[in-house]
């Protein structure tokens, strides 16, 4: 295809910010080793701050957003892929610096690709997105610690977000029982339908008065939100427990002490799912295929076009979604 279409974000003569779904050609691509037919993306929050005029995202325009996508090869000069491979395309600086996914076409570097495992559709892989392969890294981090079933609850902060809801669905589902926190309207519901024991309000995870060792209350404690929630599930994490942290939505600040590190052995993990080494990203997506697929995953989504991808966009930077949009290209 000598054109495509794709969501353009582009700055107007007032300096004003504008978004509108736009055909091109493959001149307007930057240089990469691999060239994909894209099937599906799906929308982040980083997506929606990408639109915005003051979201520091996006330091040049025009530009495509969108930091994830799967599709098929069509042109590789690369050795490891060829023509017709399905593939996924995640993190680095794709979406960000580098024209992302909410187009027809993408031309990206070869590192930056993943072979599709067999066992995972281009629109399943997209349900997980980023967010779950986020949601994927921290519970196999849970795992690698020794955590199990047996141990207690897991704390889970931010749940009804996209790696919050994922991280949910994944642990109930190999049987770890789930104390789920959100403060957005039928979160409770859809919590429960992904397997969550408990759902609590933010606040029950951001108590007024601030311990430095509080009543031991999770096994272990999965965060995406940093600041004081971060803080509290350090301080009310039992012995050996594990705490890992992947967000910084609430604070990039956290005010700690060495007591839940020295007094009560915690281990504090942090994920990083933008330069997460390729062999272990070829790892995480082959456990989303298999042993972390969930059961109930289109519980959380809704499948849009490229035409209402912006309205998406509009409704997640002014009031949230519950749940996750895939965006459907072909």
């Amino acid at each position: 295809m000598s054109t495509f279409r794709a969501l353009f974000v582009e700055e107007e003569p007032d300096g004003k910010v504008s978004t509108s779904v736009k055909e091109t050609d493959l001149k307007t691509l930057p240089d990469g080793d691999v060239t994909i037919r894209v099937h599906y993306s799906s929308v982040n929050y980083k997506d929606a701050l990408a639109t915005l005029q003051d979201g520091k995202i996006v330091s040049r325009y025009p530009f495509i957003p969108g930091i994830d996508a799967s599709g098929i090869v069509t042109e590789s000069t690369s050795t490891r892929f060829k023509k017709g491979d399905a593939v996924i395309v995640t993190s680095y600086e794709f979406g960000v610096s580098h024209f992302g996914g909410f187009s027809e076409l993408i031309r990206v570097p070869e590192k930056w690709v993943v072979p599709l495992p067999k066992s995972l559709s281009l629109r399943e892989a997209m349900c997980y997105g980023t967010a779950g392969f986020t949601a994927s890294l921290s519970v196999q981090a849970l795992l690698d610690n020794g955590a199990k079933p047996e141990d207690g609850p897991i704390a889970v902060s931010g749940a009804s977000g996209g790696v919050g809801s994922i991280t949910t669905g994944i642990l109930a589902q190999m049987g770890f029982s789930v104390i789920a926190s959100s403060g957005k309207a039928g979160s409770e519901i859809l919590l429960e339908k992904l397997g969550a024991r408990e759902v609590v309000s933010r606040s029950d995870f951001n108590p007024e008065k601030k311990r430095a060792l509080d009543t031991e209350r999770f096994a272990h404690a999965v965060d995406s939100v940093g600041g004081d929630v971060l803080s509290y599930f350090l301080s009310a994490t039992k012995y050996g427990g594990t705490v890992t942290a992947c967000g910084m939505a609430l604070s990039g600040k956290l005010e700690t002490t060495v007591f839940p590190f020295i007094l009560r052995g915690i281990s504090l993990v942090g994920i990083d799912s933008v330069y997460c080494p390729y062999e272990k990203r070829v790892h995480i997506w082959e456990q989303i295929a298999t042993n972390f697929k969930l059961a109930k995953i289109d519980t959380l989504i809704h499948e849009i076009s490229l035409d209402e991808l912006p309205k998406a966009l509009l409704q997640i930077t002014n009031e949230g979604t519950l749940g996750r949009y895939i965006v459907k290209l072909i």
